[in-house]
C-alpha cells in the first residue's frame, strides 16, 4: 500500500511540473529569429538604396553635357561614351574561365590543372581577340 501512495505522490509531483518555462524559451527563440530577420531586411534596404544611388550617378554621368561659348552663340553638345572592352580583353577573360574549368575537370591535380588551363585559355583567348580587333580596324 505504501508503494501505491509513493507512486501516486510521485505522479502528482511530476504532473504539476511547470511547462510554462518551455513555452517562454520557445517564444524567446522565436522573437530572436524575428529580430534577426528584421535586421537582415534593414541591411538589404540599405544595400538596395546604395545600388539605386550608384545607378543614378551612372545615368547622370552618361547624360549630355552642354558647353556654351560666350564668343559665339552656338552651343556644343558632347556625350560621354562608356568605354568598351576590346575583343582581346574579352577573349582573354572568357578563355581563362573556360581553360580553368576544363583544366580542373581533366587534371588529377585540380589546382594545378585549373591554373595551367586558365593561363593557356587566357593566351588563346587574347590571341583570338587580337585577331578580331585587327579585322574590325580594317
Amino acid at each position: 500500500m505504501k508503494a501505491l501512495y509513493v507512486t501516486l505522490l510521485a505522479l502528482a509531483i511530476f504532473s504539476c511540473k511547470n511547462t510554462n518555462d518551455e513555452a517562454m524559451v520557445y517564444e524567446d527563440a522565436k522573437q530572436v529569429a524575428i529580430d534577426s530577420m528584421k535586421m537582415e531586411m534593414a541591411k538589404q534596404r540599405v544595400i538596395d538604396s546604395m545600388k539605386l544611388e550608384a545607378q543614378k550617378q551612372q545615368e547622370q554621368a552618361r547624360k549630355e553635357v552642354v558647353v556654351v561659348n560666350q564668343a559665339t552663340p552656338a552651343t556644343t553638345t558632347t556625350t560621354t561614351e562608356k568605354k568598351q572592352w576590346s575583343s582581346a580583353a574579352k577573349g582573354a577573360v572568357i578563355g581563362a574561365g573556360v581553360g580553368a574549368a576544363t583544366g580542373a575537370i581533366v587534371s588529377k591535380k585540380k589546382g594545378e590543372g585549373a591554373i595551367i588551363g586558365g593561363l593557356a585559355g587566357a593566351g588563346v583567348g587574347a590571341g583570338t581577340g587580337a585577331i578580331i580587333d585587327s579585322k574590325k580596324k580594317k
